[in-house]
């Protein structure tokens, strides 16, 4: 009995050592003149958001606001800078693939004046995520997705709305030169709206003479019965040069604030497109997150959409509370 005794032992730890070397914990090393295994990042990821916006501004207080709330959740340090002026954005970006940031955010008003330093920084293995403009230069400079709204397909639910609401003749004011999602929003609202669509250009840095523009527009023209504004900012200045020469038009905006939403509470504005920007800044820092800890890529090579999501008299009192707080 002992010799079979002493047999079987020999047997079981036999068993139990091919079990150690050959079960899930076993460490696996890579075949000889293989390259070393592969490992997943360590430490907090540090990505820069820089947009085109400028300082101040309560569009991308919002972006920024949703950047950073996402970075204190998923631990990731987050840093946001804006210019508008495309040379001075593009140095930022120089600037964060100097300092080797593991990702990048980057909005693209003017996408030609940026070409150059979102390649710089694909090429130097920093994954870019863009967002809010530039959709269709964005997998071409090599970013790994797009976070936004459709310009066009906003701009065609804008004219569609005022189409719907019996108007006939449309102004779309322009504020910012150069900026082709501002021009994507246009042409989308002449679609959309199928009749008679005019442009005016403007410049949101000098707010009074937009508001004296915008009056002179609609006093010149008594037929312009709808004023599309593509910021919120410009639509107050709207709504007041229409009431200054008691036109009936009636105004439609891009974009939410208080304000806003004052106005549409007050019927002074029928209805605001929200792009919902919150999410161009949280989203993108949770993709780059999935994209260094477990190399997902979300999207399937077409662009994330935001919006629009058009808020009127019938959901802006649930969609004011949010605005209020700086998430909408």
């Amino acid at each position: 009995m002992s010799h079979r005794l002493k047999a079987a032992f020999v047997l079981v730890a036999g068993l139990l050592a091919l079990s150690a070397c050959t079960g899930p914990k076993a460490e696996e090393k890579p075949a000889e003149g293989a390259g070393p295994a592969t490992t997943q990042p360590s430490g907090p990821l540090r990505v820069a958001v820089i947009s085109h916006g400028t300082a101040g501004d309560a569009f991308w207080n919002v972006v920024k606001n949703g950047a950073e709330e996402a970075g204190r959740q998923l631990g990731v340090q987050v840093e946001y800078n804006s210019d508008g002026d495309p040379g001075n954005q593009a140095k930022l970006i120089d600037n964060a693939v100097a300092q080797q940031v593991g990702g990048l955010v980057v909005s693209m008003a003017n996408p030609e004046a940026l070409k150059t330093s979102i390649e710089n920084a694909v090429r130097a293995g920093i994954p870019v995520i863009t967002i809010n403009s530039g959709e269709d230069k964005s997998a071409g400079y090599g970013a790994l997705t797009h976070v936004g709204q459709n310009e066009t397909i906003a701009g065609e639910e804008a004219g569609k709305k005022f189409r719907e609401l019996g108007k006939k003749k449309l102004l779309c004011v322009v504020h910012e030169a150069g900026n082709v999602g501002q021009a994507q929003r246009c042409d989308g609202a002449k679609a959309g709206f199928a009749g008679d669509v005019q442009t005016l250009q403007v410049d949101i840095g000098n707010p009074t003479d937009a508001e004296s523009r915008i009056r002179g527009a609609v006093q010149t023209d008594s037929s312009l019965d709808a004023v599309l504004t593509l910021n919120s900012q410009v639509a107050a200045r709207a709504v007041s040069a229409i009431k200054a020469v008691g036109s009936q038009a009636q105004v439609g905006t891009f974009d939410l604030n208080t304000d806003v939403v004052g106005a549409i509470k007050a019927g002074d504005v029928v209805f605001a497109v929200d792009q919902q920007q919150y999410e161009q800044g949280y989203l993108p820092v949770q993709f780059l997150k999935l994209y260094r800890d477990n190399a997902n890529v979300v999207g399937g090579g077409k662009p994330v959409l935001t919006g629009p999501d058009l808020v009127d008299k019938s959901t802006v009192d649930t969609v004011g509370q949010y605005v209020q707080r700086g998430t909408r």
